[in-house]
């Protein structure tokens, strides 16, 4: 296994293992706190939206995996929304006992390997096979479709040592002991059973959308950040490597993608509910995808402030 499936497979036990815990209380906002920190938040290098019902505010910050380290975009503006915020909302978290890990760990080959000793040339279609083998120099892989979607997508600009937007937003909220918690919580066990059973049949919208980002390059994939950061949103939906990573995304290969919109949809309404300011990190296709959350939002006769989602029309 390389170093590229090695770093993956670290990041879904991370993932497993993670489990949010709320910080202590933060001292309460004035309006004119309010109004500071949506105009801080209109200035960050980020897909962000403005939502307002009553004196509820909600925040929501359009995040993309795979932002290289080495990427300089600025954060100070973020930094200082959460600092102000009454509260901050993060992805779905997996939650596991040291049982799942271990679970995990013994099933380790189903993860990272086809069954059967099958080769991926048993599943794919004979073009993409060789759209596959072109790519990575090689014949017919005995990995487990996990694992060469993520290293062609590595192929494709997903930067290994990437940073996230919640890995900047946590940081802040732990300094200044900002209420924090996950949307939801993932059972690591249910997390387990459907990683290890969903078939590699599940994996073949994947695996052409990863190759086809693999083709378009390292470059495609720079773009796709640099998009992200000047907050071109229509861009960065349609950049192969975006699409490669929603179609390679467990929640969408599990079939879970209805249940993860369905989490944020309520996540949304209930701090549209509740007085102050909340700001959430959620994932950027799914606010911004057809009949995403600030569809939703917008059709509910309320109004995202911020840089335009949906595609210009002809």
């Amino acid at each position: 296994m390389n170093s590229r499936s090695s770093s993956l497979l670290l990041s879904i036990l991370a993932a497993i293992a993670l489990s949010a815990g709320a910080a202590a209380a933060q001292e309460p906002s004035a309006s004119d706190v309010v109004e500071d920190i949506v105009v801080t938040a209109r200035r960050v290098e980020a897909p962000i939206w403005e939502v307002r019902r009553g004196d509820s505010v909600l925040i929501l910050v359009g995040a993309i995996e795979g932002l290289s380290r080495d990427m300089e975009w600025r954060t100070d503006a973020l930094v200082s929304a959460v600092e102000r915020a009454d509260r901050v909302l993060f992805p779905v978290q997996g939650q596991a006992s040291l049982a799942d890990l271990g679970r995990v760990i013994w099933r380790i080959r189903t993860l990272t390997r086809l069954p059967n000793d099958r080769t991926s040339a048993d599943y794919l279609s004979p073009d993409l096979e060789a759209r596959v083998e072109r790519i990575t120099g090689e014949g017919p892989s005995r990995k487990s479709f996990l694992m060469l979607s993520a290293d062609l997508m590595a192929r494709g600009g997903s930067a290994q040592r990437a940073r996230s937007v919640s890995e900047v937003v946590r940081r802040a909220a732990r300094a200044n002991k900002t209420p924090a918690e996950p949307v939801g919580v993932y059972r690591g066990d249910e997390l387990i059973d459907n990683v290890l059973t969903t078939p590699p049949e599940a994996y073949l919208t994947c695996m052409e959308a990863a190759a086809t980002a693999a083709e378009a390059g390292p470059e495609s994939g720079a773009q796709r950040a640099e998009n992200w950061r000047l907050r071109r949103i229509p861009a960065v939906l349609a950049s192969p490597l975006e699409q490669a990573s929603n179609a390679c995304s467990l929640w969408t290969v599990m079939g879970e993608g209805q249940r993860l919109r369905a989490i944020w949809n309520t996540a949304a309404d209930k701090a549209l509910s509740e007085p102050g300011v909340t700001v959430a990190i959620a994932p950027l296709r799914l606010l911004a995808e057809p009949n995403g959350v600030l569809d939703r939002l917008a059709a509910d006769g309320l109004e995202p402030l911020g840089p335009e989602w949906r595609p210009l029309q002809p």
